[in-house]
């Protein structure tokens, strides 16, 4: 099992914050690496739904992924699960707002992705590869709260 945290203050609200995050239908538009989302699931986003998502690699390559969301506390946080080839993994995204100082009304948005091995293979990569796959998720992570950032 690995963990990877990345946390970001966003200069928007709690609310804002969460609509841009949460319009799946519109999450191709400020989401540098997404070239594709199809919804899977209809009505308000929250517990159950589900969509999947296909974004380019660093290599130049392409993955889709299937998310589906396990838990949903409007809007303060909410957790996906995706399950993986060989390793399943989720992430759990919390929006907290700033209530004082100097960045008082933004928002410190949290991602923590945990992910483990579901296969003989996926133990075996993990193995090799854990660092260097931490932190290629944690980059990934990264650019994609500063893309939010900036669509918010």
């Amino acid at each position: 099992m690995s963990t990877v945290a990345v946390t970001r203050l966003i200069e928007a609200p709690v609310a804002a914050v969460w609509q841009v995050f949460t319009d799946l239908g519109r999450r191709r538009e400020w989401l540098s690496a997404v070239t594709a989302v199809e919804v899977l699931t209809r009505g308000p986003f929250g517990a159950g739904t589900s969509w999947r998502e296909s974004r380019r690699m660093a290599d130049g390559g392409e993955i889709t992924e299937e998310f589906r969301v396990l838990e949903c506390v409007i809007p303060e946080r909410f957790v996906v699960a995706s399950p993986g080839i060989g390793a399943d993994y989720r992430m759990t995204y919390s929006f907290v707002p700033v209530v004082a100082g100097r960045h008082k009304g933004g928002t410190m948005v949290t991602v923590v992705q945990d992910g483990g091995a579901t296969a003989p293979a996926g133990r075996f990569l993990a193995l090799i590869f854990g660092g260097l796959a931490a932190g290629t998720a944690e980059g990934a992570l990264r650019r994609d709260l500063d893309d939010l950032a900036a669509a918010a």
